[in-house]
């Protein structure tokens, strides 16, 4: 039986937890969780039937079933996982509801076979986790400040999540076939247009803009946390968002059949889509008409045109081309910029009804472009979220919330893209000024634009997650914790050197096989010089990310398919000598002649990884100064995967009596170096986290005669 949920737009907006009594915040979480659940529930009113349920409008998406249990299946799911309840209620529909097929690229998708409930054991499911939350929020001890560590917290992570999917399934009913849908009370779109305004570019003066969250008095998702500085010239922005009508003489000037105005990535969509024009615009013989939540409309021509990034994109560059301009979409750091200039006010200065098309506080779709104005702008924030330039990356200090430490990590993956301002249906976080959401580049989301003109050069660090086991190992062995009271290998090496070289000559240094380059970074804390050689391009590519952005990011297995996030930075001690240090991929045993001239070469764990260490030592020698150090360190883990056997330098017998790794250098070293002395060194490598591997390296130092 289908029950009316009424919405209350305004328990909607983002809940403010600073400066609050215990019990008013308790029943403000309670308004809100009973709101969301609401609209949430009114809006599956536009299905006509349960039939509608299991229609599937976006074939990279589940139908819609899943989505309508999925939001009370993640309150139980994460309450479990913070051990704030220890008990399911159905761990059948847990599982099916629990993870569904969602941003996935239109040509990678795997289909799958559910055997979805029905509609009202789903509605009963939903009942039944209404009825555990409220009781939470009845009972739960509140102690002031909500922090991340809160069981709070995951109450109000659900709330968020499922506020996210209103929109996200707005979207979706948005796009099922118009005889599956009616419209619903409370969702009334806008009922006014007219033509559409001529757009002008107008001046946004430069300054610096600071974001990133740094408390919590509104709830944030991980990625909103951390900080990022930027300074933005002046640059120019369009009064409006580009509106259906302007949108329409993209079209009818063959804007969709111009390669020239699309990138690969974006023709390559248009031609799996065989997109001709916006998603929403219904084509009729008279031209077209205008798909809305649940009805079919006359073309609003003010209103703001719904695309995706590429068609929001091949506009800019053919607008950009008629008007003889270079015009793109802005980055995140310029509508940061916009924003401030225009004194857009934030969730906790809106007052009885918020200032843009936004919260669902006006309408159930866009409206006029011409009706929110900001300053000398319109709509900076509302009627339809912005696409952005800008790739999703992690801002500085960035860390995985433990409860859902995969809401945005999958996407630091230069595939996704900020979308800003939020839409009519943006409620709670997504209407904050923080709010940092990101789709991939061809999906719908309520996503219109505005074009700027600019000369700023975005800078971010990269936010992929190194994932690769090998190099994920290396990255924790050089830039991660320490582990059983074992120094860092690296830095430890470094430092022996730096102190074996004191009252020596400390001009130039080489680090042979430096993976990703902490010890060639410490040695440039002495050396004027340091050149970090290692075969892979993989790591050479960490070291350098390193030394010129300075941090890495990278994930460790745990257990199993769990992954540890982490963020290493490279401390202020070596970025201030970071610029004498210079990264080079090179095979070990076939040098480059320009390798010479080193008063230090150190070659840590590599002699028993080479496929002819012989040729190494001989060769290395003729790159060392008079007096210059050579320092090696190695396990002797030796093994024919590396090193034909014939080539090891010990670790065999010969004439019947055993060869030592430190005999072989010997033989090799003499008569062109001294050995001053040999000590051991303890290194551990993290596998999970339980699993390591603790290891005792050799260290031999050698003297050029």
């Amino acid at each position: 039986m289908r029950r009316e949920r009424k919405i209350d737009s305004k328990k909607l907006r983002a809940v403010l937890l600073k400066n609050r009594d215990s019990d008013s915040l308790r029943e403000d979480i309670r308004e809100a969780f009973c709101a969301t659940f609401d609209a949430f529930e009114s809006l599956f009113g536009h299905l006509k039937s349960d039939d509608a349920f299991y229609s599937r409008p976006e074939p990279l998406r589940h139908p819609h079933i899943f989505y309508f249990g999925h939001t009370a299946v993640f309150f139980i799911n994460k309450l479990i996982l913070a051990k704030v309840i220890d008990k399911r209620i159905d761990p059948k529909l847990e599982s099916i509801f629990a993870v569904g097929v969602d941003e996935m690229s239109w040509d990678d998708l795997n289909e799958a076979h559910y055997d979805w409930p029905s509609v009202d054991e789903t509605r009963r499911y939903r009942d039944r986790v209404r009825a555990v939350v409220d009781g939470l929020i009845d009972t739960l001890p509140l102690k002031l400040p909500i922090t991340w560590e809160s069981p709070w917290w995951v109450i109000l992570m659900g709330i968020e999540h499922e506020r996210i999917h209103i929109e996200t399934s707005s979207v979706l009913i948005r796009q099922t076939d118009i005889s599956l849908v009616k419209p619903q009370s409370g969702w009334e779109i806008c009922n006014q247009s007219s033509s559409a305004p001529k757009n002008e570019l107008l001046s946004v003066p430069g300054g610096v803009v600071r974001i990133g969250k740094k408390d919590d008095s509104f709830y944030g998702w991980d990625n909103e946390y951390g900080y990022h500085e930027a300074k933005i010239p002046d640059f120019k922005a369009s009064k409006y968002l580009v509106t259906n009508g302007e949108f329409m003489e993209f079209v009818k000037d063959g804007g969709y059949k111009n390669e020239s105005y699309w990138s690969k990535e974006g023709a390559a969509w248009r031609e799996y889509k065989k997109a001709q024009h916006p998603h929403f615009w219904v084509p009729t013989e008279d031209g077209f008409r205008y798909r809305a939540l649940a009805e079919i409309i006359d073309m609003p021509m003010d209103w703001p045109v719904d695309v995706n990034y590429h068609e929001a994109k091949a506009f800019c560059n053919w607008l950009g081309d008629k008007l003889g301009k270079s015009l793109r979409l802005p980055t995140e750091d310029e509508w940061y910029r916009l924003y401030e200039h225009c004194k857009v006010p934030d969730r906790h200065e809106w007052g009885e009804k918020a200032p843009a098309n936004i919260n669902l506080e006006h309408c159930a779709s866009a409206c006029p472009v011409t009706r929110f104005k900001h300053g000398e702008f319109y709509d900076v924030i509302g009627n339809l979220w912005q696409w952005s330039e800008t790739p999703i990356y992690p801002f500085e200090g960035f860390k995985v919330h433990p409860i859902y430490d995969d809401f945005t990590t999958p996407t630091f993956d230069s595939k996704h893209n900020l979308i800003k301002g939020g839409s009519f249906v943006s409620c709670g976080n997504e209407a904050l000024k923080s709010a940092r959401y990101a789709f991939r580049r061809h999906f719908f989301q309520h996503a219109g634009f505005r074009y700027v003109e600019s000369s700023y050069k975005e800078r971010y660090g990269s936010g992929v997650y190194e994932t690769d086991s090998q190099e994920s190992q290396y990255c924790e062995f050089g830039w991660g914790d320490e582990y059983f009271g074992v120094e860092n290998f690296p830095a430890k090496c470094a430092k022996i050197c730096i102190e074996l070289s004191e009252g020596r000559r400390r001009e130039k240094a080489l680090d042979v096989g430096c993976a990703i380059g902490r010890s060639t970074l410490e040695l440039a804390t002495a050396f004027k010089s340091v050149t970090g050689l290692d075969f892979s391009a993989r790591f050479i590519g960490m070291a350098e990310q390193m030394r010129s952005e300075g941090s890495i990011r990278y994930s460790i297995a745990t257990e199993g398919d769990l992954r540890e996030y982490k963020e290493a930075k490279l401390p202020k001690r070596l970025a201030e000598t970071a610029a004498r240090v210079e990264f080079w991929q090179a095979d070990a045993c076939n040098l480059k002649p320009i390798f010479k001239g080193y008063d230090l070469v150190f070659a840590g764990n590599l002699i028993d990884r080479l496929y002819d260490p012989a040729k190494f030592l001989e060769d290395i020698s003729n790159r060392i100064n008079i007096g210059g150090l050579l320092v090696l360190t190695s396990p002797y883990t030796w093994d024919e995967e590396h090193t034909p056997k014939d080539r090891w330098l010990g670790g065999f017998r010969r004439d019947g009596e055993p060869v030592r790794a430190i005999d072989g250098l010997k033989e090799h070293l003499d008569p062109a170096f001294r050995l001053l002395e040999t000590r051991d060194i303890e290194f551990v490598i993290k596998e999970t986290a339980r699993k390591f591997q603790h290891t005792v390296a050799q260290m031999s130092v050698w003297e050029k005669k």
